[in-house]
């Protein structure tokens, strides 16, 4: 059976449990993914930050296939449309406590779990190239 995908429940659950410990919570989005509308002036690398504490943000919402609000960057007042799938992580700022995404699977497309009667291949190319990558995500403070 297809499942959606985790990522929203998983940012939102995190996004609670962050401001309940008093923390602020921050995203890192990929602003470069398809359909996202940030302030370009703001990303660096392809990325950018977003604080997503109440205090930061007005009419925040974080839907099931976006997060969207409006905020202010450098005292200009913005829309801000993120697509849930442009979410690589959600964190504390104060401690860095929470979660980083993997990229390439956001849980909306399981891969069946190999059986016993299906030993995994080591002598195929796949598990020695692409699946050894480790993302590459820098914490930036």
């Amino acid at each position: 059976m297809t499942m959606t995908s985790s990522r929203p429940y998983i940012v939102r659950a995190l996004y609670e449990w962050i401001l309940e410990n008093k923390c602020t919570p921050y995203v890192l989005v990929n602003a470069f993914d398809e359909g996202v509308q940030v302030p370009q002036e703001h990303v660096k690398d392809g990325q950018i930050i977003l604080n997503i504490t109440p205090s930061a943000v007005q009419s925040l919402s974080i839907h099931d296939s976006a997060i969207e609000f409006h905020g202010r960057f450098g005292g200009i007042p913005k829309h801000v449309f993120v697509p849930i799938e442009a979410i690589m992580g959600i964190y504390a700022k104060e401690n860095g406590q929470g979660m980083m995404f993997d990229l390439e699977n956001d849980g909306s497309d399981p891969s069946d779990p190999e059986g016993p009667d299906e030993p995994p291949d080591s002598s195929s190319e796949d598990s020695v190239g692409s699946n050894n990558k480790k993302p590459s995500l820098k914490l930036v403070k």
